[in-house]
């Protein structure tokens, strides 16, 4: 057993997160009511997501002290004595949604919008702003509740520490980048446009690849991420060129506009405004793929939208309001599908695919390994834009595996 010492990396105010010394993690929910359901995981990789850099940023809610970190693997240290189907030693993936298993939402698939863990709102997710006081796990050890229930058991241990570079991404970017494909209707031969070339718009190009997509375009306005996104086998689409974007679509395909569309930017979108600079427009991804989208065409939004945002240059804006063009979706009967990933309905058959070699997504996204210590870093490089996924690696195992 280790010792009861654990660091995590918690959030101090925008802009400024640390590594501290944290409480060891007991079998207590949010509400301080003991559990006999869950697991306490030896973290062995945790990432820093996209969605983490919105309340560094102090676009949320979030309150100061709060462990972040929803992506997470790791290896079964202890066990409720209400856990029956895994065993201490067992290394696992955590989806970065907590969810119960038994209320409505949970037994339809939609564990994304778990009714019973969390006080004030529907869903739950660790270490981040309104979805139920779940402490993250961008730390050493961190307890996963309903284990039998969340947690993916990876079939053999030593294999999968071989493949822990594209394992760790099952936790959410890659399922939330399948989900955005799926949602988006992405199929054999289809013509595919993902908005934004980070590592969710990434994973989601590779998901639309890997579903049968003729082509798919990314569009974004960093050109490292471009670059990045052109040697893995994407076409870019640099929209600091011009505002247009159906005829930088065109400009590809000869026509302007695609099968499916993927929103993987969310709230924080920006534009070039009217001299040129690069301004903040909430609504501007959701109202370009409409317009480049085919009548009948499908939209997946995995990209987050927040119902607070304090940071807003917008006052509508702070309220989660936007100016977005439904009647151009609406006439062309588009479908729209937003929402919170459900990573379980994805996670196995996406395993799968990594496993047996299918899907290379460690290499697709930039996987880039740190230590815990220089989580703080990796935030700010991340932030400024570099072309990597940064994955945490708090007890050196990775090194080990390589």
């Amino acid at each position: 057993m280790p010792s009861n010492s654990n660091r995590g990396v918690v959030y101090l105010k925008p802009g400024s997160v640390e590594v501290q010394s944290i409480d060891f993690p007991t079998f207590r929910n949010p509400a301080g009511k003991s559990i006999d359901h869950g697991v306490i995981l030896k973290v062995v990789t945790t990432n820093i997501c996209g969605s983490d850099q919105h309340m560094v940023r102090g676009r949320t809610t979030a309150p100061a002290g709060m462990v972040l970190g929803h992506e997470i693997t790791g290896e079964v240290i202890e066990k409720g004595r209400d856990v029956e189907y895994l065993k201490v030693g067992d290394l696992v993936s955590v989806p970065f949604n907590v969810a119960c298993g038994r209320c409505r939402t949970c037994r339809e698939g939609d564990t994304g919008v778990c009714l019973h863990v969390n006080s004030d709102r529907a869903g739950g997710a660790y270490g981040y702003v309104d979805m139920g006081g779940w402490i993250g796990g961008q730390a050493d050890y961190v307890m996963v509740p309903y284990a039998d229930f969340n947690l993916l058991k990876f079939p053999n241990k030593a294999h999968a520490m071989e493949k822990i570079r594209d394992l760790t991404c099952l936790s959410d970017i890659l399922p939330t980048g399948f989900h955005g494909a799926v949602t988006a209707k992405v199929g054999v031969g289809s013509t595919v446009y993902v908005a934004g070339a980070g590592p969710v718009g990434l994973a989601a190009a590779a998901s639309a690849r890997i579903l049968g997509a003729a082509v798919v375009l990314i569009g974004d306005m960093n050109t490292e991420r471009l670059a990045h996104a052109k040697n893995v086998g994407f076409e870019p689409i640099d929209l600091t060129r011009h505002d247009r974007l159906g005829e930088l679509v065109a400009d590809v395909l000869g026509v302007p506009e695609v099968d499916c569309a993927i929103d993987c930017v969310g709230f924080e979108a920006k534009a070039q405004g009217t001299d040129g600079k690069v301004v903040e427009a909430p609504a501007v991804v959701l109202n370009s793929l409409m317009e480049i989208t085919r009548a009948a065409g499908a939209i997946g939004i995995p990209g987050l939208y927040v119902t607070d945002d304090p940071g807003a240059k917008e006052q509508a804006a702070k309220q989660g309001n936007l100016s977005l063009r439904l009647g151009l979706g609406w006439a062309k009967s588009h479908a729209l599908h937003t929402g919170q990933t459900p990573v379980l309905k994805y996670n196995r058959q996406l395993m799968q695919a990594i496993l047996w070699d299918r899907l290379p997504i460690a290499k697709i996204v930039n996987v880039k390994v740190i230590d815990l210590e220089q989580a703080p870093e990796g935030y700010k490089s991340f932030d400024a834009g570099v072309a990597s996924k940064f994955v945490i690696d708090p007890h050196g195992q990775l090194s080990k595996a390589a």
